[in-house]
């Protein structure tokens, strides 16, 4: 047991528990810390927000808010999962590229949400999400085998 922890592992239950932390963590770190806010926030926010994309204060609002809150919930719950984070990805790209200068006036939280979203959309949900039971054949006795 002891040696277990120093062998990189391919075990799928603990790989799919890692995800499950990691989309739990990012998820609702996202959507408590910075979506939520923006949503209720939403009037005053609309006349300062960053347009970095040259589509208008609003529509850049909107597409921020979509992402970090239906993108967020949809990664929590592991739905859609490649697809949520990809959405938190270009949230995030355009966050840290283009409004924070790549780090040069505070994106260093942009560029680790980025890492992990990137992580996400490489892995996808793991075993303990809601794709596995919308869209996968594999059943949940596979994750309860004996040890």
């Amino acid at each position: 047991m002891f040696k277990k922890l120093f062998i990189p592992s391919d075990d799928s239950d603990l790989t799919s528990m890692a995800l499950l932390v990691a989309r739990l963590w990012f998820g609702l770190g996202m959507l408590f810390n910075h979506g939520l806010d923006k949503f209720a926030h939403f009037k005053d926010l609309v006349g300062t927000f960053p347009d970095p994309l040259g589509l208008g204060q609003e529509a850049s609002l909107v597409l921020v808010i979509f992402a970090e809150v239906l993108g967020a919930l949809l990664l929590t719950v592991g739905l859609m999962t490649r697809v949520a984070a990809a959405m938190l990805v270009l949230d995030m790209f355009v966050a840290f590229l283009m409004v924070h200068k790549a780090g040069m006036s505070g994106g260093e939280l942009a560029f680790v949400y980025l890492a992990g979203y990137v992580i996400l959309v490489i892995a996808g949900g793991g075993l303990f999400s809601l794709d596995t039971i919308f869209f996968s054949n594999t059943t949940r006795s596979r994750i309860q085998k004996p040890g």
